[in-house]
């Protein structure tokens, strides 16, 4: 990681180029405000094909492998980027069979020319998509979230009696500093005819199906819906969806706990806006 390739790894975030048709960027689904969720169920792609499975916030995934909700092999940020820009299963960016593409457009550009030559000199500043993925994986390695009112320990009472909830009942998976144990588990038993079968349909192994990997609760009132498909409308649906129940009060202590988790200065911070200039001009 350097200054420039973040620079130019935040510039490509925002840039709507790296779709087929120039409407969609990575923040289109990845939204600051909504701590880089949406705020959606699922999000189309720019073929207008409905979404599989709910963006997920991007809070510390510097520190998460795999990256995905079911896919063991993206385990880097650098090779979890061809995901949207080059699936088709569902189309998102809808890139595929087009990489040669993108060099040519952002190579069109004076102000990329110049900032891919100053991110990476060891290529000569060479526009192409495996930049491309550097320069968006350093940036995202910036997206760092540990300003929560429980980082700072500050936690009301009924946030605090909803830690000692949290903690009986809900810590073994989602466990360590981003509250996930990033691994994969299945709440329920196995179900075939469900459209979106989970890791089985990396592995084919029958154990597999309907697991999803751990969501982190970093800042998790801030993206909902939740779930991987995005149907827990609300955090208490959410819940509920892991065969947990709590009388009124214990509910409210646990939700109390959960939106504690939340660090607005991670969703205003300008160093991980929309860029407004580059080369010394405004975009």
């Amino acid at each position: 990681m350097t200054t420039v390739k973040i620079e130019l790894g935040r510039r490509l975030f925002y840039d709507a180029d790296l779709s087929a048709n120039g409407t969609m960027s990575c923040a289109t689904c990845h939204e600051q405000k909504h701590a880089f969720a949406d705020g959606n169920r699922t999000h189309p792609g720019v073929t207008d094909e409905s979404g599989r499975r709910n963006v997920p916030g991007l809070a510390n995934v510097a520190w998460f492998t795999p990256l995905n909700f079911a896919d063991p092999a993206a385990t880097t940020l650098e090779t979890q980027a061809a995901t949207p820009v080059f699936g088709a299963h569902p189309v998102e960016m809808g890139m595929a069979g087009r990489e040669a593409e993108i060099g040519k457009r952002f190579g069109r550009d004076s102000c990329y020319q110049t900032m891919f030559a100053r991110a990476f000199p060891e290529n000569s500043g060479r526009i192409d998509f495996p930049n491309v993925a550097r320069a968006l994986a350093s940036f995202e390695r910036t997206l760092i979230s540990y300003g929560s009112a429980w980082d700072r320990q500050q936690l009301a009472p009924n946030a605090q009696a909803g830690s000692a909830l949290f903690a009986r009942d809900c810590a073994a998976c989602h466990s360590g500093a981003n509250f996930t144990d990033l691994s994969m588990h299945r709440l329920g038993p196995a179900d075939p005819a469900l459209p979106d079968q989970g890791l089985f349909e990396k592995t084919g192994i029958d154990a597999d199906r309907g697991k999803f990997r751990t969501p982190s609760l970093r800042n998790v009132a801030l993206t909902g819906p939740w779930w991987h498909d995005g149907s827990a409308r609300t955090i208490d649906e959410a819940v509920a969806k892991h065969g947990l129940t709590y009388d009124a009060a214990e509910a409210k202590q646990l939700i109390a706990f959960l939106t504690a988790l939340s660090d607005t200065e991670f969703t205003q911070r300008q160093s991980l806006a929309m860029p407004e200039e580059a080369c010394g001009k405004r975009l």
